[in-house]
């Protein structure tokens, strides 16, 4: 099999191995890592239909994390795709009123981000291994509400690494902070800042790129990593799930060999949608990713025009995982559409760092036609939510609504029947009081447990061990600061 290498998107870092590109998470110049080809599978999709999650996972990643072994390699499989999911299929799919929601949140922190974060802490320690780093590694990220949580949980008290969050002060819902500010374990750290998630997100990529400060942890035996989705190996295991939806399609009779899907898949940061088109590069076969936005719209005005422009108003939604307008992982597509021409990317990323805003030519505009895009405001969003459960009693999370709602104005629009998957990104107890708003109007002053117990009512699902935990946790982590106050305050919680 040939060895995959990556290469930092501004060009500053080439010839890494998918081990060295995770265990440094962001390029030293600012840019992403990219694989120096993405391969083809070198399987035959119909050979996997009916096997197990764990044995996709292998068979996908394998392609792409050429420098682990297969028992390494398994071993981070294995052990991450276990009884930690509460369910045997690890990422059931439901039909319901003409479409698939892949659910993606039966994980521990009953989110999507558990898919990629339940694997990345054994891909990190095992690269540390093969690389023989002794430092501690400090993982730092910035969080818009799932991230953050689900990061903890796969790093707490791992032998050898630490792991601070940022996240945006009232940007995130209640229960999402609480899972947060109430996470256990010795080597976690949750800082709350005085703006909005951009801001966070800004601030741990000036922290990675300050050569003085790296070196002050370097001197304390500390180095820094990310999981956010900026970090390769996050990327890589949520192409799996594109694969699987489409082998449990198969499956089920639901579609012919080799016949495309739709991905439709509610973005902010854009690693989600990234990931499936991915899959289609290696050759799942996808006709259109429908990339769904909030009403912070970005995206959707990026795929309209060819400008990409965050000079507009912040809003705050009920799908706060969304409510982004720096989505860090178009760099990887821009990258691409210039065929891979460092260059060009580093040209539009200066101008968005100094402007806020760039335009991609025609040339490459004509290279990312897998894309569509679309938006739905909130009003959009809670009729689709009460729309569906109407109809058939399934209940969605808000930011899985988002998605919903954009579908079903791409096949009035264009009138196509291709059988369409929908990421569903969060479990619905995760957002209870903006779900049961939509389902059932004005909740006035019922508090917020109260909603959970309706939920489960009107669902009739089981409330899921990570709600319940959280009824009586500790709150352990009260630490805030302003952006301009977060390099300063990791050095603190590090105590240098």
């Amino acid at each position: 099999m040939k060895e995959i290498l990556y290469s930092s998107t501004r060009g500053g870092e080439k010839g890494l191995t998918a081990s060295q590109a995770i265990l440094k998470g962001l390029a030293g110049d600012g840019g992403l890592f990219m694989p120096d080809v993405i391969p083809a599978f070198d399987f035959d999709p119909e050979t996997l239909v009916g096997k197990p999650y764990q044995e996709v996972a292998w068979q996908v990643m394998k392609l792409l994390l050429t420098d682990y072994t297969e028992e390494e390699l398994r071993y981070c499989i294995e052990h991450a795709y276990d009884e930690k999911f509460d369910t045997e299929e690890i990422a059931p799919l439901v039909r319901a009123d003409g479409a698939y929601y892949l659910e993606l949140f039966h994980g521990k922190t009953i989110a999507f981000k558990d898919m990629a974060l339940s694997i990345l802490p054994y891909l990190m320690t095992t690269a540390a291994k093969k690389n023989g780093v002794t430092n501690k590694i400090e993982i730092l990220t910035a969080t818009s509400g799932d991230t953050g949580k689900a990061a903890m949980a796969g790093f707490a008290d791992v032998p050898g690494t630490g792991i601070i969050v940022f996240y945006p002060k009232g940007g995130v819902s209640r229960f999402q902070e609480l899972q947060m500010i109430t996470q256990k374990g010795d080597n976690t750290g949750v800082v709350s800042i005085h703006g909005n998630f951009d801001d966070a997100q800004t601030g741990v990529k000036k922290i990675f790129g300050d050569k003085a400060f790296a070196e002050r942890l370097a001197e304390n035996g500390i180095q820094l990593s990310s999981a956010n989705s900026i970090n390769i190996g996050r990327l890589v295991p949520q192409i799996v799930y594109y694969v699987w939806a489409w082998l449990k399609l198969r499956e089920n009779g639901e579609i012919a060999e080799k016949e495309a899907v739709n991905f439709c898949v509610p973005t902010g940061n854009f690693g989600n949608i990234l990931a499936a088109y991915f899959a289609k590069k290696m050759g799942l076969p996808v006709k259109k990713l429908i990339c769904a936005s909030n009403d912070n719209k970005v995206l959707y005005d990026f795929f309209t025009t060819g400008t990409y422009d965050r000079n507009r108003e912040f809003i705050l939604t009920t799908s706060p995982s969304m409510d982004i307008l720096i989505s860090s992982n178009l760099e990887r597509l821009i990258y691409l559409s210039a065929g891979e021409d460092a260059a060009s990317d580093r040209v539009l990323m200066r101008m968005l760092a100094s402007g806020g805003k760039y335009s991609i030519t025609r040339e490459m505009k004509k290279n990312i036609t897998d894309f569509t895009g679309g938006s739905a405001g909130q009003d959009a969003v809670a009729a689709r939510i009460r729309e569906l459960y109407e109809k058939t009693g399934y209940i969605i999370d808000t930011h899985t609504g988002v998605a919903s709602a954009v579908y079903e104005q791409y096949r009035a629009e264009t009138g196509d029947t291709t059988k369409t998957v929908i990421a569903s990104t969060a479990s619905p107890f995760k957002f209870s009081r903006a779900v049961m708003g939509a389902i059932q109007g004005d909740l006035g002053d019922m508090d917020d447990w109260a909603v959970i117990d309706l939920l489960k009512e009107k669902g009739g699902v089981p409330i899921p061990p990570a709600v319940e935990e959280i009824r009586t946790a500790e709150i352990r982590h009260n630490c805030e600061c302003d952006p301009g106050e977060m390099e300063e305050t990791v050095a603190k919680l590090l105590g240098l």
